[in-house]
């Protein structure tokens, strides 16, 4: 539910910055009788998983933003420089970790990669803080805030959780390398321990809040309440060592005091929590994938769940509803599934951004729900990546792997990318391929620390 209400702030962005422009969407209806008999490409699985990384790390490498080498919030391949100096902080910390993929996988020179993310980690040094947190956009040019809507002008503590999560995996990667990658380490963890977390609590109180505001906090007053995909926000004030958030925050606002577990199934599996705005269903599937590119919840519990049936769940769930396909659009299938949020097309044929789920169903699949989802329905993934990179008629692959959403039913695509959308792919498929980054945060001592005092056990690392 904070997620639609945020939608609703960025609405005035959206239409001033031209992403609902009826020139932003792209339809190829057919002109001719011309057959093309040139056979789609056939990829080994390993081929395909390569290649979905290497490409996907292109979006925070190659079209990173030129002063921060952060992640720009959107590359528009038929608009390249639209927002081309506009960083986005959750993003980036996905960018930090498709980094990580990408020098273990070879993409990139290790040195040229700590270069590259020491440029990155001094800017967030220098860049405008709120009590610690970093907004939710800034101004890759100056460091600067950029208002995320009329009111956000201040300090975002979700987005900031998702850097941080990144920045306790840079540490641990580096901790023990040259001295460059020391230093390196060095400067992650004290970024990350500069969050105020207690003082998102507004004094104390037994939950956490979204932002903070020097001048409009009254008026974006969103509590973190579960859920949705603000689990890792108060995993990370729990594992905080310089401002903390005590356990009751995390029972009482997280998990409501048990509200949060849902005893609905949807066809045959258990939803286990209440997915705000979407109680006894699911909501859209980034909820699983931006809390759990560090947290691993294969053998992960607590008194309210098992986190592994959650998320395998949730993607299970979201595949068996796109293959029921209720509404009947053009495109749906077992190879061809996945609803998030992402780019999205209007009514009117032009594009725009909705949260799709299987209660906000707009007939548009983006490719990131399900190559995102490798480590809970491997299967069912690899059908869908080659899919789309083995069916050439949908046009997907571009410059940085496959556009953000499309949709068989109105013949449309949006040659365009999102970097909260492109940057859970990589670190998501590796964690199916070799647990790299789960390893990197679970066996982070404050990370374990801090799961404990909340109440997890981990059979996967022994606590």
């Amino acid at each position: 539910m904070l997620k639609f209400l945020r939608l609703i702030l960025l609405i005035p962005f959206l239409i001033s910055c031209g992403c609902s422009d009826n020139n932003t969407s792209v339809t190829e209806p057919t002109t001719d009788d011309t057959v093309d008999d040139t056979p789609d490409p056939v990829y080994t699985d390993a081929e395909l998983l390569d290649r979905v990384q290497q490409e996907s790390f292109k979006y925070f490498w190659d079209y990173a933003e030129s002063n921060s080498k952060l992640a720009r919030e959107r590359y528009h391949t038929d608009e390249p420089s639209v927002d081309e100096h506009l960083v986005t902080t959750g993003g980036s910390g996905f960018g930090l970790m498709t980094i990580l993929v990408g020098i273990e996988r070879g993409f990139v020179p290790r040195a040229e990669a700590v270069a590259r993310l020491n440029t990155a980690l001094t800017f967030l040094e220098n860049a405008d803080r709120f009590h610690g947190a970093w907004s939710h956009w800034i101004d890759g040019n100056t460091g600067n805030v950029v208002p995320f809507g009329t009111a956000d002008n201040g300090g975002d503590l979700v987005e900031t959780s998702f850097m941080c999560q990144a920045l306790i995996c840079v540490r641990e990667y580096f901790k023990n390398g040259t001295t460059e990658e020391q230093a390196l380490a060095t400067k992650a963890d004290e970024l990350w321990k500069g969050v105020d977390w207690q003082w998102y609590t507004r004094g104390g109180q037994n939950a956490l809040w979204w932002h903070w505001s020097p001048t409009n906090t009254e008026q974006i007053d969103f509590k973190l309440e579960g859920y949705n995909e603000c689990l890792i926000t108060y995993i990370m004030g729990a594992s905080s060592p310089t401002h903390p958030v005590q356990a009751a925050a995390y029972h009482e606002g997280w998990a409501r005091s048990g509200a949060i577990v849902s005893a609905a199934t949807k066809y045959g599996l258990p939803v286990v929590f209440n997915y705000n705005g979407a109680n006894g269903n699911v909501g859209p599937m980034f909820w699983s994938h931006y809390s759990y590119l560090g947290l691993n919840p294969t053998g992960l519990t607590d008194q309210y769940a098992d986190y592994w049936t959650l998320t395998q769940n949730h993607a299970k769930i979201m595949y068996q509803y796109c293959v029921a396909n209720p509404h009947q659009y053009a495109g749906y299938a077992e190879n061809s599934w996945g609803l998030t949020a992402s780019y999205s097309r209007n009514s009117n044929g032009s594009t725009g951004y909705s949260a799709h789920s299987p209660t906000n169903d707009l007939g548009v699949i983006s490719p990131t729900a399900a190559l995102s989802s490798f480590p809970y329905t491997p299967t069912e993934s690899m059908a869908a990546l080659h899919h789309f990179y083995e069916d050439t008629s949908l046009n997907l692959i571009g410059v940085a792997g496959p556009y953000d959403a499309f949709s068989p039913q109105h013949n449309w695509r949006t040659p365009r990318y999102l970097a909260i959308d492109q940057g859970t792919i990589a670190p998501m498929v590796e964690n199916y391929r070799s647990g790299m980054l789960w390893n990197l945060f679970m066996n982070a001592p404050e990370v374990q620390t801090g799961l404990q005092n909340l109440g997890f056990h981990s059979t996967t690392y022994g606590f």
